[in-house]
């Protein structure tokens, strides 16, 4: 293996180029795409039109929070009651992503506005958080991490962030490939945080303890990752939006599979999360209307396909809510959506 090593103001980061991993793809057979079943979608219609409600997250009360990225606000529907309530933000911010902490604080990508900031809504106070490179100015999607801290990407910036909830703050890693644009983010059961690097064909991770980030090609030079989810088993799954494949990459084995989507080279899928079951869901953009797409992950089947009622538009994002066993999602056609999981 060949490391390089690069210091900056405030995180040391690596290379690993890893050995040549070995790939196979599927493809479905027709009597499998003939048996995906559908499952129960509800949508309701976000009264502020045209601003792109996106990226929802499930608070304690299972009161759903999500930004208006065309609109600057962050909002929260009330599923039992219908209802909704924005807060303001300032214009230009363009929020991107947002996530709740056990608190209730909401905290924010300014992704135009180069700022994560918190959205106290008890009292309606925002504190923001500026990124303290310039060459950062577009955070992207946040995920908690382990110690009252946060992981986020910059797509643009080609960076990879972590900020401390507490102080408030930031540290950045540049990204050894260049315009490599990270993009989704998770973490995995050891806490680690993986992405995608969707301006070329390579998934990354940072170690905790050694602050390096490692890059990891995939198969094809073709694939471009998006979106990405975990499973128990430490697995990452991704879903390759330029040539429609659904794909996992094993970390302990550097093993990579992929399966052709039922939509194929037109699926664009995009939004993608995991239940609990361990089964993956994602959504094919490339299809009018949208399908959320439903594979299991111990069969290496497909089960499920449903239309977005709504046409969706894009889906971008999507987040699974274990006690209500519901999958929630925004669209371009401006409506936050709940599947029901079986």
């Amino acid at each position: 293996m060949v490391y390089r090593l690069h210091q900056t103001s405030t995180f040391v980061f690596g290379l690993i180029m890893p050995l040549v991993l070995s790939g196979c793809t599927n493809h479905p057979t027709k009597a499998e795409a003939a048996s995906l079943k559908p499952v129960e979608i509800k949508e309701w219609q976000v009264p502020w039109d045209q601003t792109r409600p996106r990226d929802p997250y499930v608070d304690q009360q299972n009161r759903v929070w999500f930004v208006g990225q065309g609109g600057d606000y962050i909002a929260v529907l009330d599923p039992e009651l219908g209802q909704f309530h924005q807060f303001t933000l300032d214009p230009g911010t363009g929020p991107h992503n947002l996530i709740v902490d056990k608190e209730g604080q909401v905290w924010y990508a300014g992704n135009r506005a180069a700022h994560i900031g918190k959205l106290d809504p008890g009292t309606g106070k925002i504190i923001k958080y500026p990124m303290p490179d310039p060459k950062a100015h577009d955070p992207h999607t946040l995920v908690f991490g382990h110690d009252h801290d946060i992981w986020f990407t910059v797509q643009q910036g080609n960076f990879v962030g972590h900020l401390d909830m507490a102080t408030g703050m930031i540290q950045l890693m540049p990204l050894p490939t260049p315009q490599a644009r990270p993009y989704g983010m998770v973490l995995d059961p050891t806490h680690s945080p993986w992405f995608t690097e969707f301006g070329t064909n390579k998934l990354g991770m940072v170690d905790r303890a050694t602050q390096t980030v490692r890059e990891i090609p995939l198969s094809r030079t073709e694939t471009r990752p998006r979106r990405l989810a975990v499973t128990s088993d430490g697995v990452i799954w991704y879903v390759d939006y330029a040539e429609g494949y659904l794909g996992s990459y094993n970390a302990k084995t550097g093993d990579i599979q992929e399966w052709l989507a039922p939509g194929a080279a037109d699926a664009k899928p995009y939004g993608m999360t995991v239940d609990n079951q361990d089964r993956v869901w994602f959504v094919e953009t490339g299809a009018h209307p949208n399908r959320l797409v439903g594979f299991d992950t111990r069969t290496h089947r497909f089960m499920s396909l449903t239309d977005i009622p709504s046409g969706g538009g894009s889906v971008r994002h999507m987040v699974y809510h274990h006690p209500t066993k519901s999958i929630w999602f925004g669209t371009d056609a401006n409506t936050i959506g709940r599947a029901k999981v079986p």
